[in-house]
């Protein structure tokens, strides 16, 4: 095995704890230093202060993802690919090696650079730089896929600035119009504004529908796999997530002179409405369900100490991999608001905002990554993604996978966010074979 591949790992500041068990020689050793290296680079940029862990803020448009990108980009050079940027951001590097058919449809794998406010260093570019690592794997390996493969960063995936989420990838499959994408505003400046800033407003837009297949290597954001002892996870079904907005009006009064028999307290009627949506995601997710929701934001007016609140906004998140549980959820929430104005005469309003449906992996890029797993001697397992990720877009468009990495202690949008070096080795393994069974058609037999 070689040298600096990523068995070698030994360190990585007092982080590493697992040991790796056999594995089959790979065909396609890749480099885990170099892989570290390059998520260790990409940390660097809007690295923020914090005692535990590592963090950093990398928002759309800013000069943190200013400098990932510009980073990103350098790499994606040396690696000889050739490099496109579309009007709203997104990056893509091709490769087309000698012996291919450069009008076959590319195999696309990637990821994203944005970040949460305070988020860790994994999430994104884990998936972006496994996806370039695998193609230099193949590239020392000196073997040629038929098709061409596509490295690819998309836009504004945490949906931090802009848009709630999957922007880019929301384009490139045809869910979001290109203009409309570019006219999103923060309130200061809009998309393209930003992107202008940045110097990566490109052209056109990359088109999903053109790939053959489409891999993210994505770190879990879970305890499952690090409970199982296993690096990889194939991802079946990316769950459905609904949102909703809503305001409950009740009556501002003096705190001290309004007696409680007289009070129509918008909060109190917030605290039953959270209860209750708690309850019946409690009672969906028995024995083993996966549904979950969160009100999770609260804007009290006029949120004073000494005065009866009077409005309450709120937000609710609600996530399954079955369609019919969310709106079972979703029904729960606007009945509880028609009971709080029946019983504590308030007045209620809800939107949804956001919704997005369970969307089930293809079995061809399922099939590879397991099938990886076994000539690798990495075992891998069935699991689903209770996070929203670009993939659940594109697979709307062309055939998609998704891969996951063990997440120490399940933490993640966080500095403690951490998944160990040879585990990010070990997935991108996977990874790498899979890429090449489907730029090859290995898949297809």
């Amino acid at each position: 095995m070689s040298e600096n591949h990523a068995l070698d790992l030994s360190t990585n500041d007092g982080r590493c704890t697992r040991e790796r068990g056999p594995m089959n020689e790979p065909r396609f050793p890749v480099d885990g230093d170099r892989l570290r290296q390059d998520i260790e680079r990409n940390a660097q940029f809007g690295t923020v202060a914090t005692e535990d862990g590592r963090g950093r803020t990398v928002l759309p448009g800013t000069t943190p993802n200013q400098q990932a990108r510009e980073s990103l980009v350098d790499q994606l050079i040396l690696a000889d690919l050739t490099v496109d940027t579309d009007a709203v951001g997104n990056i893509t590097g091709t490769w087309l090696p000698e012996g291919c058919n450069p009008e076959a449809a590319p195999v696309a794998v990637g990821s994203h650079l944005d970040s949460v406010p305070n988020g860790g260093i994994f999430d994104g570019p884990l998936g972006v730089y496994a996806g370039l690592e695998a193609v230099r794997a193949l590239q020392d390996a000196d073997v040629s896929p038929t098709r061409p493969i596509q490295v690819v960063c998309f836009t504004g995936e945490e949906g931090t600035r802009f848009a709630d989420g999957v922007l880019g990838s929301s384009v490139a499959a045809g869910l979001l119009d290109t203009d409309v994408a570019l006219e999103l505003s923060d309130g200061s400046e809009t998309l393209r504004e930003a992107l202008q800033d940045i110097g990566f407003h490109g052209e056109s837009r990359l088109d999903a529908t053109d790939w053959h297949a489409w891999l993210e290597l994505h770190i879990e954001q879970s305890e499952r796999l690090e409970q199982l002892d296993v690096s990889a996870g194939v991802v079946t079904t990316i769950t459905g997530t609904t949102r909703l907005h809503g305001t409950i009006e009740g009556t501002a009064e003096h705190s001290g002179s309004t007696s409680m028999t007289d009070r129509t307290d918008a909060l109190a009627a917030a605290s039953e409405l959270i209860l209750a949506l708690e309850q019946a995601a409690q009672d969906a997710a028995e024995p083993a369900g996966t549904a979950v929701a969160t009100i999770g934001e609260l804007s009290v007016d006029p949120g004073v100490v000494n005065v009866v609140p009077g409005q309450v906004e709120f937000s609710a998140d609600i996530r399954d991999v079955d369609q019919a549980v969310i709106d079972r959820l979703v029904d729960r929430v606007n009945a509880k608001l028609k009971t709080l104005e029946a019983d504590r005469g308030v007045e209620t309003t809800l939107e949804c905002s956001y919704d997005v449906p369970p969307v089930d992996m293809a079995p061809t890029c399922r099939n590879a990554l397991h099938d990886a797993g076994d000539v690798l001697g990495i075992e891998t397992v069935d699991v689903h993604s209770g996070a929203g990720h670009d993939t659940m877009q594109i697979a709307t468009a062309t055939d998609a996978g998704l891969l996951f990495a063990p997440s120490r202690g399940g933490h993640s949008h966080n500095p403690l966010e951490w998944t160990d070096w040879w585990d990010c080795a070990a997935a991108t393994e996977v990874l790498t074979e899979a890429l090449y069974s489907l730029a090859t058609g290995e898949a297809d037999t």
